[in-house]
Formats: C-alpha cells, sequence, structure tokens
C-alpha cells in the first residue's frame, strides 16, 4: 500500500513542468537606435511509453505498454502479459520429445477445439490412462455422469427460483429508492 501510495505522489507531483516566456530584451547603443526582443518557449514535458522487449523466442510473453500525457500530467506504463496457448504447445512438443506422446496428447487436449477434432477423427483424447476405445467408452460414461447430475441440479434449482418473481419485484423497488437517495 506504501508503495502505491509513493508512486501516485511521484507520478502526480514529480512530473509538473510549466512553460514560460522567457523574454530577453538587448539594447544595442552601437551604431543602431533599434533594440531587440528574444521569446524562449520550452516544450512541455512528455510521457514515453517504457520499452518492453519480449523477442526472445523461448518466452511466451507480449509486451505491452503505452503512455498518456496531458498539460500537467504524464503517465507512462507497461508490463508483459502470459500467452496461455503458447505455453501448451510448448509442453506437449516437450512431452512428445522426451518420448511421453500420450501425456503430450493429453496436454493438447485441454483445448476444446482440439478435443473435438480428436473424437471426430475417431482417436478420442486419453482419459485416466485409457487410449481408444476405451478411452471413448470412459468419456462417454462422463458424460452421461454429468448430464444426470445436471438434471438433479435443475429440480434443486427450479425449487429456490419459484420466487424470483417476487426477488425481482424487491430489488427492482431497492434500486429505485437508493438511486433517489442519491440524487
Amino acid at each position: 500500500m506504501i508503495r502505491l501510495f509513493i508512486i501516485v505522489f511521484f507520478l502526480t507531483f514529480g512530473s509538473f513542468a510549466y512553460a514560460e516566456d522567457d523574454t530577453i530584451k538587448t539594447d544595442t547603443n552601437n551604431n543602431s537606435s533599434g533594440s531587440m526582443d528574444t521569446t524562449i518557449n520550452s516544450p512541455p514535458p512528455s510521457a514515453i511509453s517504457p520499452q518492453i522487449s519480449a523477442s526472445n523466442s523461448d518466452l511466451c510473453t507480449v509486451g505491452v505498454a503505452g503512455a498518456v500525457q496531458t498539460q500537467i500530467l504524464g503517465i507512462s506504463a507497461g508490463r508483459t502479459v502470459r500467452d496461455m496457448n503458447c505455453e501448451k504447445l510448448k509442453n506437449a512438443k516437450t512431452m512428445y520429445d522426451m518420448g511421453m506422446k500420450v501425456a503430450a496428447v493429453s496436454v493438447m487436449c485441454q483445448d476444446e477445439r482440439v478435443f473435438d477434432a480428436m473424437m471426430n477423427a475417431g482417436t478420442p483424447c486419453p482419459k485416466d490412462g485409457l487410449v481408444g476405445d476405451q478411452a471413448r467408452l470412459a468419456w462417454d460414461m462422463e458424460a452421461v455422469k454429468e448430464e444426470i447430475e445436471r438434471d438433479q441440479n435443475n429440480v434443486i434449482n427450479r425449487m429456490f427460483d419459484e420466487n424470483s418473481e417476487t426477488k425481482i419485484g424487491l430489488g427492482v423497488i431497492f434500486s429505485t429508492l437508493a438511486f433517489l437517495l442519491l440524487l
């Protein structure tokens, strides 16, 4: 919390800069009778976004940075974002290279699109160490089990949702009263 306060303090008060007009008047009394005025304008402060380099091909990160500058305050920030799909592909490739082909396929099957493609191709994803037709049977049994649980939960949910119209009506009344109090 203290770090956040210090950062906000320096971002707020550390970047104040004012562009003032500096006028230099020079009188020359040599052989001319004129005077010369020079006005110097300093540029406003600028916020420069940080360079976030993630150019190493072995990293599964992407750099994101940005900056905003106003007349008084400038803020810049940056960070890296993990690419989870890239990590999954690297893990599967590493497992495959180590000879763990079933484990590599299991990692890839965590993606729903790959799972569906494997089922459509007639080679279901491994399930609890089972492969082939045994894995297909295990996946089908799990789907049936989930459907039964979903149906049982729907009966319970319907019992609790019988008074939903009353709950919605009370919610509208309370939110209207809260809105009126804020005015």
